[in-house]
């Protein structure tokens, strides 16, 4: 299965600038309820990432947010991402090696989507619930034969 099939169209991707300061970024994370925020140019094209552990560990370095703290100094460059065609389990495995809980998925170099590591455990268990429906349909046909 690809993510174009994970990602619809109907969510409203919240991005912030690279310039921003991280203080507005940390609002649009908590007011949002997200966990990480694709920082994006002008043309929709993904330059980093921000995280809720991003923002951790720029605190922990620079102090307390100033005006001057953008998010430009906090955010992970490049950003982790893939495209609508890349596989689920290609998807997965990129987050387990770059240890990345969001992967921004592009459409012709441009943010179209976030997918996170929550996006991916629910497809599996919806999965795991349909094979488990099949099995008990089959074996309840089986004994209906006997």
């Amino acid at each position: 299965m690809q993510i174009r099939a994970l990602v619809g169209s109907g969510r409203k991707v919240i991005v912030i600038g690279p310039e921003a300061p991280l203080s507005e970024a940390m609002d649009l994370l908590l007011t949002h309820e997200i966990g990480a925020l694709p920082v994006v140019e002008d043309d929709d094209r993904p330059v980093g990432i921000l995280s809720e552990r991003d923002v951790v560990r720029a605190l922990h370095k620079h102090g307390a947010p100033t005006p001057t703290l953008s998010v430009r100094r906090a955010m992970r460059t490049p950003p982790p991402t893939c495209e609508l065609d890349t596989t689920v389990l290609e998807a997965t495995s990129r987050m387990t090696r770059e240890r990345a809980r969001h992967l921004i998925v592009c459409g012709e170099g441009r943010l179209v989507a976030v997918l996170s590591v929550g996006d991916l455990v629910k497809h599996r268990l919806e999965q795991m619930e349909t094979e488990a429906s099949v099995l008990r349909d089959y074996v309840a046909a089986q004994r209906a034969r006997m």
